[in-house]
């Protein structure tokens, strides 16, 4: 493949101008190989009329893959089809060369900025690589919740949806699990503050590692699935080296409840000793619980992904579980987790519906987030499809030399247009005295 020019500056439309979205070219959606660093992003721009024009849609809510035109008007998806010319007024993003797919939704983050060890700025890093909606994973429980509300939900242009952690100080610490202590394994004022914030909270989220849980796993297990209970919300396990079995974890969990790390490398895992998929594992899919990717630093592993999916157990969500340990490498954003799937061997379509229609499902919002039918809210995500060599690694340190990656270009979120690029590393690693994952 030829050399790809360089990124150009982003250019951002006026009122009845047409011009390219950043970093776009005028040929096919598939480019060759480009440089991973990020130009200054352009102050973003807003409209009350929007059209995406040009781009190859990939709605997998709506079994659509053609070229198609996206029109917004406040903050939602009004018209999708084929417009020769721009409305009066209406703001026009050239797609023309771009998969444009619904903004994407990350099922797992952690985004606590400035309290929880693991905390980064959403906008930053996950709104600035092409990530509409995030859910927060649980950085936050009953005693930080308000705070994590305040100073970080209602001020990020990104949307974040996030589960309550059962263990009540949240994700405070690397050297103390949040669940270690078992009087921070509080149900009743888990309950209060999912009442307080019932608009905002859309599940409870229970870590069962050993390094978070100690002792503790069974009461913690059972507390969180209770209050999920009571609460009428789905539970998000953590698992990768349970001190119970993950066979007694899947057995109780029900129809919607997430298992997140689910090809993660370390004992307990959906692959028995001799390699194959647990049964319990198949009969947990098979009633409904979701099983999610949640890569992170300590918690995906090619080998296991490669013998499940030959296994045709495939995850139901592809998620990043971003933060500050791993947005240097080896997660970066969500477009590279993608991208890991597609060298993986799944197809373009699944991994576009693991990254917006499926957790819009899990959400329980579809029709309103992951897809781009009229009515939805106006959130899309421009990709650059690149062929070239790129290598990728996962939480184990093999890596891959993957044939093609997919590259955020630009982001248009309630019909607000930015820049939006690859993940630079900026962040230098973080010592801490503990594994985490």
């Amino acid at each position: 493949m030829p050399r790809a020019a360089s990124t150009p500056a982003a250019r951002w439309p006026r009122r009845g101008r047409t011009c390219s979205a950043p970093g776009s070219s005028a040929s096919s959606p598939r480019t060759s190989r480009s440089d991973r660093s990020r130009p200054p992003a352009p102050r973003a721009q807003g409209s009350d009329r929007m059209l995406i024009r040009g781009g190859t849609v990939i709605d997998p809510a709506q079994g659509l893959h053609a070229v198609r035109d996206v029109v917004v008007r406040d903050r939602r998806v009004t018209a999708l089809g084929e417009r020769p010319t721009p409305a009066p007024g209406e703001e026009v993003v050239d797609a023309h060369g771009l998969l444009v797919v619904p903004g994407l939704i990350d099922l797992h983050v952690h985004v606590f900025y400035g309290a929880s060890h693991y905390g980064i700025e959403p906008d930053t890093h996950c709104l600035a690589t092409g990530t509409t909606t995030v859910v927060d994973a649980g950085s936050a429980g009953a005693f930080t919740f308000t705070a994590f509300r305040r100073y970080v939900i209602e001020v990020s242009q990104t949307r974040i949806l996030p589960f309550l952690n059962i263990g009540a100080t949240g994700m405070l610490s690397a050297d103390v699990g949040e669940l270690e202590d078992v009087r921070f394994i509080d149900k009743a004022r888990a309950l209060q503050t999912i009442e307080a914030h019932r608009d905002l909270i859309r599940g409870v989220k229970v870590r069962l590692s050993r390094q978070q849980v100690g002792a503790n796993a069974g009461v913690a297990l059972a507390t969180a699935l209770e209050t999920a209970a009571a609460a009428r919300l789905p539970l998000m396990v953590h698992v990768g080296d349970t001190p119970i079995p993950l066979d007694d974890i899947l057995r109780e969990l029900r129809p919607g409840d997430v298992l997140t790390h689910c090809f993660h490398g370390r004992e307990q895992g959906v692959l028995d000793a001799r390699g194959r998929v647990r049964a319990e594992a198949r009969r947990a899919v098979g009633r409904g619980v979701h099983f999610d990717v949640g890569h992170g630093v300590g918690s995906f592993s090619f080998a296991v992904a490669r013998g499940a999916l030959a296994q045709d157990l495939r995850p139901a969500t592809i998620s990043s579980d971003l933060h500050v340990y791993n947005v240097h490498g080896p997660v970066f954003d969500l477009a590279t987790t993608m991208s890991k799937f597609l060298a993986l061997g799944v197809s373009l379509d699944d991994v576009v519906r693991m990254t917006t229609a499926a957790p819009a499902q899990a959400l329980g919002v579809p029709g309103e987030l992951g897809t781009l039918a009229p009515g939805a809210a106006g959130d899309a995500t421009l990709l650059r499809l690149e062929e070239g060599a790129f290598p990728l690694a996962d939480a184990t340190r093999e890596t891959l030399v993957a044939g093609a990656r997919l590259v955020p270009v630009a982001v248009v979120k309630g019909g607000v247009a930015r820049a939006a690029s690859l993940q630079q590393p900026r962040l230098p690693p973080v010592p801490v005295s503990r594994p985490y994952g």
